[in-house]
């Protein structure tokens, strides 16, 4: 056998060891609402290794890595018939990122990739990077997949060459290998980030929560998550931008905050998993809180837990940008079995397990941030002494 046929040998014996790995849950965590599980779900090493390396002896006699891949991360998701799919965001070693759907029965391990990444059709203004899609399956029967188009930004000064411009991209599909490119969603703001379109129509109108900022990374006087109408998808335009959920002083949300995934239509109202940013020594840590709005109104938040959801765990700490969770993929089965898909630290992919009876609990019944820490205090000797008197 050649160095060749040995070292391909070897990679694929690795790959197929990693993927087939069963997951399974973490019995250290425990906080009643939702299990995590040891392993990723998805990481850079689960990229197929044929879009990795030049499988040609001749023109690879070492069997190098050729397109590497720096990270998978930061992906929508959504059930189709039966399986679990993930939007994961690609990021190769060139810093380039793009999309590929990766497949689970069960939704916790075995995910495999579809045979090619997708190639986007492109705008009159070419996309210069993609990131964090979100799935919406609407009502008008399309998937729509909502997404941030990152292009530099033409009015960067001379010599600026990492000043860029954000906006949400759309696309929409029937079955997630074909995908239509629809025009970029235009707002009166001046940057785009984390839009959710909701999934049912409004008013006869499409109904979007969009991440009003006045530049690339700071949200600035944008100040949270916010909601718009539009007449369609094909020329999709906020004509106004209302905000339904502040970012908070002193709060995990208090520098900013974004919608995650599509909400969750629950009998009790829209249910929404987001992230929320504050500062700190080290740098932006991200945690994942959530809320839900009214059914008939869900522009109106009726329930808003206080402090986060999810925050970063043992070696979820640890990646390209450290302290960091991030979430746009949700998908809840009609069993009731709810899978909260996370990045942590923009390298991998992991799973929250719960369900939609826990998740309700959770946000109906977990108090609010009273906003002052002596309040905080009584909030916490009240559940004390309710406790005592058990």
């Amino acid at each position: 056998m050649s160095t060749f046929e040995q070292l391909k040998e070897r990679a694929v014996s690795r790959y197929e060891e990693l993927v087939t790995r069963p997951n399974q849950i973490d019995t250290d965590w425990y906080n009643g609402c939702f299990d995590r599980y040891v392993n990723p779900v998805v990481t850079a090493a689960h990229i197929p290794l044929e879009w990795r390396y030049d499988f040609n002896p001749e023109t690879n006699p070492f069997f190098m890595e050729r397109l590497g891949v720096n990270a998978a991360f930061n992906a929508g998701a959504i059930e189709m018939n039966g399986k679990i799919c993930m939007i994961v965001r690609v990021e190769g070693n060139d810093r380039k990122s793009f999309f590929a759907v990766a497949e689970s029965e069960n939704g916790i391990d075995n995910f495999r990739f579809r045979p090619y990444p997708i190639l986007l059709d492109q705008t009159d203004d070419p996309d210069v990077n993609v990131y964090d899609m979100r799935l919406t399956k609407h009502e008008d029967g399309w998937i729509y997949g909502l997404f941030c188009t990152e292009r530099k930004d033409p009015a960067a000064a001379p010599g600026d060459t990492s000043s860029a411009v954000a906006a949400c991209g759309i696309v929409r599909t029937k079955d997630l290998d074909n995908w239509e490119r629809l025009p970029d969603l235009k707002t009166p703001s001046p940057q785009q980030r984390n839009v959710v379109l909701h999934p049912e129509f409004i008013n006869g109108k499409y109904a979007f929560y969009t991440r009003p900022q006045d530049g690339f990374i700071e949200a600035g006087s944008g100040g949270g998550i916010a909601w718009g109408l539009a007449d369609s998808m094909e020329n999709a335009e906020l004509v106004g931008e209302e905000i339904v959920d502040a970012k908070t002083y002193h709060t995990v949300k208090e520098v900013k905050n974004g919608c995650g995934a599509t909400p969750v239509k629950t009998p009790y109202g829209w249910l929404h998993v987001a992230h929320g940013v504050r500062n700190t020594a080290a740098g932006l840590r991200y945690v994942l809180y959530a809320f839900m709005c009214d059914l008939n109104d869900p522009s109106k938040v009726i329930y808003s837990p206080g402090g986060y959801f999810l925050a970063p765990y043992k070696e979820e700490r640890i990646g390209d940008v450290s302290n960091v969770v991030f979430c746009n993929g949700l998908a809840a089965r009609e069993d009731g079995t709810v899978f909260i898909y996370y990045a942590s630290s923009d390298t991998r992919m992991h799973v929250a397990a719960t369900t939609l009876e826990k998740l309700c609990d959770w946000v109906m019944n977990t108090p609010s941030d009273p906003l002052f820490s002596h309040k905080c205090v009584a909030q916490r000797i009240e559940l004390i002494k309710k406790n005592n008197a058990l």
